[in-house]
């Protein structure tokens, strides 16, 4: 079975990277990201950047392609044309496959003004937004800007716009596939439900109600088709989370959601 992780990190030179790639029972560099891919049958990653927007600032291993980060924060302090034209630089490339909105982290909503004219770029070069939801790691950032039902809005106004809904929401799991049922533009990745190394048979019995939790909703939502395997790499560690999508989804929707679905939502040419 072929294994593209739509959502991993990759930022070999910060500590706080090392630390959490050790947690996790990883190496947080080149040759460790190709460890990982290996040793769990990855053939490819979507990288979440977050550095510049300038394209040289997003020089990645060839087993990724990444999206461009949008930080509201840097945004709003950078002339709006000038952002613009580097976000379609990166556009251009193959390499880049989409865009990346951060909030939570950054105190704007996804239906802010200033994010209008990057949706109506994302759409004219046929690359979705990916856009943080959910839970923050740390305390510093707002959850009201994160929550699902926030991305209802953009995904209405903006319907030829493609968006992915990173973390399914987690833990606003019922809050997430209503807004996917509602809107058929807006797909999911499963990243980020684990951190650092588990014992995946401790796990899998210990949180079987929280699972069991998030298999009735997908099974409510029914849209297998719109799923994508994602790990938040190096915060979890490959394997782990091929264990834990396995008992999410059924075996049948395997190949869509552990590979077709993210080839076709970002436009890869693998």
């Amino acid at each position: 079975m072929k294994i593209l992780d739509a959502h991993m990190h990759y930022n070999p030179d910060e500590p706080y990277f090392q630390e959490i790639a050790q947690a996790a029972g990883c190496q947080n560099t080149e040759e460790g990201l190709r460890q990982s891919f290996s040793a769990a049958g990855v053939i490819h990653g979507i990288v979440m950047g977050n550095r510049s927007l300038y394209p040289e600032d997003h020089r990645y291993p060839s087993c990724c392609s990444y999206c461009l980060g949008l930080d509201g924060r840097m945004l709003s302090q950078m002339n709006p044309k000038e952002a613009l034209a580097l976000a379609e630089e990166n556009l251009r490339l193959d390499a880049c496959v989409g865009l990346k909105l951060y909030p939570g982290y950054s105190p704007y909503y996804v239906s802010d003004p200033m994010y209008a004219p990057f949706y109506t770029l994302a759409e004219r070069y046929g690359k979705p937004v990916a856009v943080h939801m959910g839970a923050t790691a740390g305390s510093e950032g707002g959850l009201k800007y994160s929550h699902p039902l926030t991305l209802d809005e953009a995904a209405s106004r903006f319907p030829k716009v493609s968006f992915v809904l990173c973390h399914l929401g987690n833990p606003w799991i019922v809050d997430a596939a209503a807004v996917m049922d509602k809107n058929p533009n807006v797909s999911a990745d499963l990243s980020g439900f684990l951190e650092g190394k588990q014992d995946m048979d401790l796990y899998l019995a210990e949180k079987s109600g929280y699972l069991e939790h998030i298999r009735t909703w997908l099974q409510y939502l029914d849209s297998y088709d719109r799923l994508m395997y994602g790990t938040d790499w190096p915060l979890a560690n490959e394997e782990d989370t091929i264990r834990l999508v396995q008992a999410l989804i059924p075996e049948k929707y395997w190949e869509k959601v552990f590979y077709e679905n993210a080839r076709r939502i970002y436009p890869l040419k693998l």
